[in-house]
């Protein structure tokens, strides 16, 4: 608790610094963990993936990830609430409720059909909400790209999530198995591309890690444009100044 504490401080305390900057002063340490992560990978996560692509058709795949999403809408109602967002709270529940009955366990995405898009939270966004920076980036042992904040919500997701209490020992494991590989899966040609024409892969993967969150704290709104002022030339400037 006490290491937790003092990393939303330093987050809190950087929040405000470099905001353009590449805000990584920990980057020696983050591109050794880096690579660490790049071995683990190259050894287990792809290969696994690409078996588990090359088994299972496009359909099955996605039921799966159907199924692993249900599992975590309990989750998302809790971060749904913890941050006052009400209405999609009971979107989720909804949800939860449609696509754990109807949708089979989760299999059959019916709820989304019927109007009740996903609301995915995590408590990293949550403490975003509350008004916790991010700041500095972290590059977390086979976790990845990370930053205080998000460090700390993973561990309070992991002991808030409902499901862990009900999925214990084997169904727990298999769920967070299959949840990796699944996800790993999902981005074995981007990810692939991007280290094939990135200059410096790892700058690459940090800014769009940042990317990424900042769109899903937002909810997936754009950013704010700054408004281009309006000058009228026909009252700031007399014609005769022209003529001239």
């Amino acid at each position: 608790m006490l290491l937790a504490l003092a990393l939303l401080g330093f987050a809190a305390d950087g929040r405000a610094q470099d905001p353009y900057g590449a805000n990584d002063p920990l980057e020696d340490v983050n591109r050794a963990v880096f690579e660490f992560n790049q071995a683990v990978d190259s050894v287990i996560l792809k290969p696994a993936a690409e078996v588990y692509v090359f088994l299972l058709p496009d359909v099955v795949r996605q039921r799966i990830t159907n199924v692993l999403r249900n599992l975590g809408e309990p989750l998302n109602l809790v971060n749904n609430l913890a941050q006052g967002k009400f209405e999609r709270a009971g979107s989720t529940l909804t949800r939860f409720a449609i696509n754990s009955t109807i949708g089979v366990g989760g299999v059959f995405d019916a709820a989304t059909d019927w109007g009740y898009p996903r609301a995915p939270e995590d408590f990293g966004q949550t403490l975003a909400s509350w008004g916790i920076g991010d700041s500095p980036f972290l590059m977390l042992p086979v976790l990845g790209p990370s930053s205080p904040r998000d460090a700390v919500g993973f561990g309070v997701d992991m002991f808030a999530d409902p499901m862990s209490y009900v999925l214990v020992d084997e169904a727990g494991l298999a769920r967070s198995v299959t949840s990796g590989v699944s996800q790993r899966a999902q981005y074995l040609d981007e990810l692939e591309t991007l280290e094939s024409t990135s200059v410096d892969f790892y700058a690459a993967m940090r800014e769009l890690y940042r990317q990424y969150r900042a769109t899903e704290i937002s909810d997936g709104a754009p950013p704010t444009v700054m408004e281009i002022p309006d000058f009228d030339f026909d009252d700031d400037f007399d014609d005769e100044w022209f003529e001239e």
